[in-house]
């Protein structure tokens, strides 16, 4: 009989039965010494002593200002060293931090801060092209007249206290350093008591999907589901006390803030962020001057590092480790990092938001044909199963509907009852919509989103695969096939590619690289030559803006996104 595709992480190690606070306390104890946390950009040096000096400062001044247990406070800020004491204060004075996506403008900021009721908000003057003041200003204006640390806007019902980073004053603002210094007369003994009443099983986390198909939902996330994932990532990773982890990923994302942060956290690591967003020349920098031992990105960051013309110039023989994850990995690019970067131990790693995030991961000690082609194994203490349209499961090496359970699914969409329901079925399985296939040994393979299914003429394409054959081709940098309507086959296939520097192609030449190689259905019938796709901000491709800007470039009736 043939195996079904389930599979659960037995596990010796027990999972933490403790807050973030809790444990936050233990590493300090065990590390006290050593480096937590290095921010190049803001010439940041603290051990992990230092650390919790700040975070109970902060967390204190959280409590002296009126923040009660289970209120939300919002930080809009890229990466910088205020955004992990926020992380870490707001979890031990008992708050829910919710994480604003750094490129969110007006309609979104309003949208998240109005539906989860954030009393207060952290955030930067500006990042990149956005000027956060002025974004602000438009959802809040009363903020301009109001009376510093007691805001009262129509739009924003909830809100009472803004807080900016830097030194420079805003009205109605209160600067962050008020925040800190609200927290020096407030006495340590209360924030003690005040953590022995936390339960692990208390909502810590709120992060917005994309919402790519509708309103963004708020997933609500534990300490018991995130503190206990980024630990057993770490331990996939092997991290110890004498890592030195490059987080150039964004923190409001659970790629930097669980993968990064709390992975090096549980394990007494130190973290190292390069710059305040992504810059391969800042990356670059870093692991070298830093002798990080471990790196993390999505696939586009990778090929930007790797392709940087100052590439050579720079030592990276400290590297062993890091994670590739966030959308499918080439395994092309995978190769490279591997022979390039000496990460001979870097991972893959396959999750969700909303199971806090990684369910899958790749070992250290897999297979690299494993490593480049699959998303590993089973975490420990999770289950998944592959099901087809039916819900029924189906046999070892047939491609689903992956679902997972287990202590990593979220709490559930802030109040959306209906939408969690449709998320986690009764028995508590979370729908991912991702499709997958488990082998006999029990390593997964993400074949592509349900939704990125591409159906000609009745034939399934699925896009990763005709992705993954043209990485072979000498002059492709990067590609991205999606699917366009067609009057006569429902859809067609079209490959978007970007051109390695220099290099010079035609679409039949693409095309020809294709032919008696792969199936005739899947040979891309449109080839785009682009300089780059639509992505989020945490790196992945936004394949519906991609689709839409294909159909109307080529005349074809608007391409569904839903």
């Amino acid at each position: 009989m043939t195996e079904p595709s389930y599979v659960h992480g037995a596990a010796t190690t027990p999972l933490i039965g403790m807050t973030l606070g809790e444990f936050f306390d233990q590493t300090v104890a065990k590390h006290g010494g050593r480096d937590a946390l290095i921010v190049r950009h803001q010439n940041v040096r603290l051990t992990y002593s230092q650390l919790a000096v700040e975070v109970d400062r902060l967390a204190r001044g959280l409590i002296a200002e009126g923040f009660l247990p289970g209120e939300r406070v919002g930080i809009w800020a890229q990466n910088c060293s205020e955004w992990l004491m926020m992380q870490l204060a707001t979890a031990k004075a008992g708050l829910i931090l919710v994480n604003i996506n750094p490129a969110y403008r007006a309609v979104e900021l309003e949208y998240a801060l109005q539906k989860v009721g954030c009393k207060g908000l952290v955030l930067a003057p500006s990042f990149k092209t956005s000027n956060y003041l002025e974004i602000f200003a438009q959802v809040a204006p009363e903020i301009a007249t109001a009376a510093r640390g007691d805001l009262r806007a129509a739009r924003l019902p909830a809100l009472r206290k803004v807080y900016r980073l830097g030194s420079e004053k805003t009205a109605g603002m209160l600067n962050f350093s008020d925040l800190l210094s609200a927290g020096d007369g407030f006495p340590q003994d209360t924030l003690v008591a005040l953590g022995k009443t936390l339960q692990f099983d208390d909502a810590i986390n709120i992060q917005f999907t994309s919402g790519t198909t509708g309103a963004p939902k708020g997933a609500t996330l534990t300490h018991h589901n995130i503190l206990n994932n980024g630990y057993f990532i770490g331990e996939a990773m092997r991290l110890t006390e004498a890592d030195r982890l490059c987080i150039p990923v964004p923190l409001y994302h659970c790629f930097g803030m669980v993968l990064g942060n709390l992975a090096c956290i549980t394990h007494g690591s130190a973290m190292v962020y390069p710059d305040a967003g992504f810059d391969p020349l800042r990356v670059l920098e870093a692991v070298s001057a830093e002798k990080c031992t471990g790196l993390h990105g999505v696939p586009t960051m990778f090929i930007a590092v790797l392709d940087h013309p100052r590439f050579a110039e720079f030592d990276l023989s400290s590297l062993r480790t890091g994670i590739m994850a966030g959308s499918p990995c080439p395994t092309e690019v995978m190769k490279r990092v591997v022979d390039k970067m000496h990460m001979h131990e870097v991972t893959i790693a396959y999750g969700m938001t909303e199971t806090s995030p990684v369910s899958f991961q790749s070992s250290a000690g897999d297979p690299i044909e494993r490593r480049v082609s699959t998303v590993g194994r089973i975490h420990p203490h999770l289950e998944v199963k592959i099901v087809d349209d039916q819900g029924r499961i189906v046999p070892r090496g047939t491609k689903g509907e992956l679902l997972t359970r287990g202590y990593s699914v979220m709490l559930g969409y802030w109040d959306e009852p209906e939408r969690t329901s449709e998320a986690i079925d009764a028995a508590r399985w979370m729908h991912t919509g991702d499709l997958a296939t488990i082998d006999e040994s029990g390593y997964c393979n993400i074949v592509g989103r349900s939704k990125d299914l591409v159906i000609r003429g009745g034939e399934n394409i699925y896009p990763r695969e005709v992705e993954e054959y043209l990485y072979r081709h000498p002059k492709i940098q990067d590609v991205q096939c999606v699917g366009v309507p067609d009057d006569r086959f429902g859809e067609e296939l079209c490959a978007c590619v970007v051109l390695r520097a220099g290099e010079f192609a035609t679409e039949d030449e693409i095309r020809g690289f294709c032919q008696g190689q792969i199936a005739h259905y899947k040979v891309p019938r449109y080839v785009r030559f682009v300089s780059g796709f639509p992505m989020t901000v945490t790196g992945k491709v936004q394949k519906y803006l991609l689709r839409q800007s294909i159909a109307e470039e080529l005349g074809l009736r608007e391409a569904e996104t839903a």
